[in-house]
């Protein structure tokens, strides 16, 4: 157990009412999940105000309550902190409850809209094979060493996060690599950790729904590098034009990485195949089982990244060579007949057109493209019609399906899709995701390519606020087998 006044030493406190040496057994900030000696987190949701909750948490037994505004009855023996923000004062506390873990690691935060989870994951692959021990905290899974932990965000809420640093601290972990979402830096979830550094791939329009606005979402990355300290790096893609943007007010060292302009760490594609590509890397020359442009920035990042954390770059670029594809991102199913089906987990217009011009760039005159796709429920509508402009600008035929509809009509959201096409524009709409995938391998020749995008790694549809079973990987494999 840590005392209040323990917690307390690195969070900004307007008024302390109660005994300040009262111990705290644990965090929460859920009223339903306090138990005796907790301390209770009145935050403001989207949804809730934990306000309304404190008189819950205090019954349950919560030892002290962390508030932006005082109840109006207060609760003998139970101490109450007034703070300006009880997000911010949940992520302070949760480090100092858990001993700072982040200080032990060499932490390294990864933000973007597209290439996170792969740069993370890439990161977490090449430090393990140079023998070291390390964590990864990613939209996929969480690994703590060895562990695998089942991933619920793409950042998980401060108490969470803090207690499996904690746990890769202790077994001997040196290295966490972690993405970073503009929900979580608004949130302050990754406040109150020590990064050593900070990486930004790229920025598009995404997650409109929440930020409302392009501007508020690059200001929501952004702030994640302004809260970097003068001992960090902060590594960003030149390329982007908001690359620069990122880092202005960061305290931070900047450092750049480049396809097509100088900066500190550079990289060519000489050659691209189906099965891999040839890149060129601070001169030196190497094959990787990656394929496309985007994953060129993501290696180069990681290549950036490794060498700012001081690793060896020569046996830095001989790992790389051996990495593989992170699951659902990019992930090829190959049938008999020659076939091959291109699983990812693209779900953003840039991220849509990424893959296909990659796609583009080896398939050759008599290949078709069939790609399959949707759009979210409850998510940014926005980008409805530009999914599907982008997937009948490229694609032979292009099929429109569900995603994850969530409390949205299916239909509904492929009207959105469908909206501006052109008359005579090739496509079909099949709500049904299963029987879309069927249908694009029933479409194919022997020797097509066919995109499945939007979900990835993804083994659940959302339907209402229940998930149910579906995986692309799987759809597309029973599919292949009926051309047998």
């Amino acid at each position: 157990m840590k005392t209040l006044k323990d917690l307390l030493k690195d969070t900004p406190v307007t008024a302390l009412h109660g005994d300040g040496s009262t111990t705290v057994a644990a965090l929460a900030y859920d009223s339903r999940a306090v138990t005796r000696s907790d301390c209770f987190f009145a935050t403001r949701g989207t949804q809730s105000d934990g306000h309304d909750f404190i008189p819950d948490a205090v019954a349950k037994g919560a030892s002290a309550v962390v508030c932006e505004q005082l109840p109006a009855e207060t609760a003998h023996g139970v101490a109450y902190v007034v703070v300006p923000d009880a997000a911010g004062a949940l992520a302070d506390m949760a480090a100092a409850f858990y001993g700072h873990p982040s200080r032990e690691l060499k932490l390294v935060g990864i933000t973007g809209t597209n290439g996170k989870t792969t740069t993370a994951t890439l990161l977490y692959d090449l430090v393990r094979a140079l023998g070291y021990k390390a964590g990864l905290v990613s939209t996929v899974v969480y690994k703590v060493g060895e562990r695998i932990v089942e991933a619920t965000h793409t950042t998980p809420d401060p108490v969470r996060l803090n207690a499996m640093m904690r746990e890769m601290a202790d077994e001997g972990c040196e290295y966490c690599f972690m993405e970073c979402s503009s929900h979580a830096i608004v949130q302050q979830r990754t406040r109150g950790l020590h990064f050593a550094g900070g990486i930004f791939s790229n920025i598009t329009h995404d997650h409109l729904d929440y930020h409302k606005t392009f501007a508020e979402y690059i200001r929501a990355k952004k702030l994640f590098f302004d809260s970097l300290a003068k001992d960090a790096f902060a590594l960003t893609n030149a390329d982007d034009k908001n690359g620069r943007v990122m880092v202005q007010n960061t305290a931070a060292g900047v450092h750049t990485y480049s396809l097509r302009t100088m900066a500190d760490f550079r990289c060519k594609i000489v050659e691209m195949h189906l099965d891999g590509m040839l890149l060129r890397i601070d001169g030196q020359e190497l094959w990787v089982g990656l394929l496309g442009r985007f994953n060129a920035y993501n290696l180069l990042a990681v290549y950036g990244a490794a060498a700012l954390l001081g690793l060896n770059r020569g046996e830095v670029l001989r790992v790389l060579s051996m990495l593989h594809a992170v699951s659902g991102r990019f992930e090829k199913i190959r049938a008999a007949n020659g076939t091959t089906a291109i699983v990812d987990y693209a779900h953003t217009p840039d991220a849509l057109e990424n893959v296909i011009q990659t796609i583009e760039e080896i398939r050759t005159p008599g290949q078709q493209l069939i790609v399959v796709c949707g759009c979210g429920g409850d998510r940014d509508r926005t980008k409805r019609p530009e999914m599907a402009a982008i997937a009948v600008k490229y694609a032979t035929t292009a099929v429109f399906t569900s995603d994850n509809p969530r409390h949205e009509s299916p239909e509904a959201i492929l009207d959105d899709m469908v909206a501006g096409l052109e008359p005579g524009a090739r496509y079909l709409r099949i709500a049904d995701r299963a029987e879309a995938i069927r249908t694009a391998v029933m479409l194919s020749r022997p020797g097509d390519i066919l995109l499945i995008a939007g979900k990835g790694h993804e083994t659940y549809q959302i339907v209402g606020d229940v998930k149910h079973h579906f995986d692309d990987r799987e759809e597309v494999r029973k599919s292949f087998e009926l051309l047998n």
